[in-house]
């Protein structure tokens, strides 16, 4: 059974739409799906690295989910992954705790798919923009799945997130995500 570890990194959930729908579906599937909402945990960005890394090496399925941010992350999941990802645990010359583990995203993104394009505005796709994760995959040795993303979250109804929130879960619950392709 996979067992998912999702990593929240919404610095205000409060006003969020996509992200707090998101996270109340999660909720309902405890057994499968362990929450780890780092801004809610980490206020002061003061991160408790052992936690996080045996929260980690629990699970053989870790999500990375946030709005995206100016073509990335919010600044602490950042943090994070500087932190927590660290030489001698995440990966060595030697090997990785987290090998064979899988990694995902679950992205909510304002604009329209077609303007992450080279003809769009943004000039650049998602799966060119979430390349540093796929690097970051590739250097502590997991297996990089395909991305959960949400696109024109600013238009959808709270009837188009519901039912977004239960295709994320689907995905989660899923035992054979697709891998991600080039």
């Amino acid at each position: 059974m996979t067992k998912n570890l999702v990593l929240i990194a919404h610095p205000n959930m409060k006003e969020s739409r996509v992200n707090k729908i998101w996270l109340e579906e999660l909720k309902k599937y405890p057994e499968s799906i362990t929450i780890q909402d780092l801004y809610a945990s980490y206020p002061d960005w003061q991160i408790n690295v052992t936690k996080e890394q045996q929260l980690v090496e629990q699970h053989n399925r870790i999500i990375f989910q946030f709005p995206f941010y100016w073509y990335s992350s919010p600044p602490l999941l950042k943090k994070w992954q500087d932190d927590v990802l660290t030489y001698g645990w995440a990966f060595t010359s030697k090997g990785s705790k987290l090998r064979g583990k899988e990694l995902g995203l679950a992205i909510s993104i304002g604009g329209a798919e077609s303007d992450y394009s080279k003809e769009g505005g943004d000039l650049y796709t998602i799966n060119d923009l979430i390349s540093p994760f796929h690097a970051t995959s590739s250097l502590i040795e997991t297996v990089f799945l395909k991305p959960f993303t949400l696109y024109k979250t600013d238009d959808k109804s709270d009837e188009g997130l519901e039912l977004s929130a239960k295709k994320y879960v689907e995905y989660l619950l899923s035992n054979e995500i697709e891998k991600f392709r080039v």
